[in-house]
């Protein structure tokens, strides 16, 4: 059994997306040396820039989008955020995620950001200048032994309310109205989450990605030590 989540995508004025998300179980192996590759997180920016991809076995999780300042949001494992709108402006759209890997970002249409897409839902839409997008949520997986959610989205930045970042590792974003502002948060290490986007500074760099491996060593045990990060 395999879990791939590659590196997140960092935020910019939207949310990063997060990285893209693969599992499977019961896969044949044989004895041989397996390449392990963990994408690195995206680093924030305007734009903020993709993640690594993340491979295994010849199965690779693409990296996500990084955030965008005032155009459609990018695509990747899971698309970014749109970034800042305005007030009757066109609809920007958010970037779209890889089939069966994760999702969309969401859209804006006002002075606010969008959240990025998580490997569970789509990012959050705004249309409420003073309400960030909220990043979309991650996915749970037991492959350790006991449940843990990664691959959230980094959440949008507006004027007023930060957008949340998913669950998951996801950022959250921030207001950025202030000297004192940091900017949108950092996505957790190794969980592929996206960086939190910021209104008008540079959003947060995105958590790097994960491979954990789980495999029958004897024919009564299992052995689940194989995590593989950076």
């Amino acid at each position: 059994e395999y879990l791939i989540i590659a590196g997140g995508g960092g935020g910019g004025s939207g949310g990063g997306g997060a990285g893209g998300y693969l599992t499977a179980s019961n896969l044949a192996v044989t004895v041989q040396t397996y390449t392990v590759t963990v994408g690195a997180g995206g680093v924030k920016g305007n734009p903020g820039t993709d993640g690594g991809d993340s491979s295994f076995g010849g199965f690779t999780a693409d990296g996500g989008g990084g955030g965008v300042w005032s155009t459609a949001g990018r695509d990747g494992g899971s698309g970014s955020g749109a970034g800042y709108g305005s007030v009757g402006g066109a609809v920007l759209a958010g970037g779209s995620g890889t089939a069966g890997q994760g999702n969309a970002g969401g859209t804006s249409t006002v002075y606010s950001t969008a959240g990025g897409g998580g490997a569970g839902e789509v990012g959050g839409s705004t249309t409420n200048g003073s309400i960030g997008g909220k990043g979309g949520d991650g996915l749970a997986s037991s492959i350790t032994g006991w449940s843990v959610t990664r691959a959230g989205g980094g959440g949008g930045g507006s004027s007023g309310t930060d957008g949340q970042g998913g669950l998951g590792g996801g950022g959250q974003g921030d207001r950025g109205t202030g000297p004192a502002s940091g900017g949108g948060s950092n996505g957790v290490p190794n969980t592929g989450g996206g960086g939190g986007g910021s209104w008008n500074v540079q959003g947060g760099n995105a958590g790097s990605g994960v491979v954990i491996i789980r495999y029958k060593y004897k024919s009564d045990f299992t052995h689940t030590g194989w995590e593989c990060v950076t």
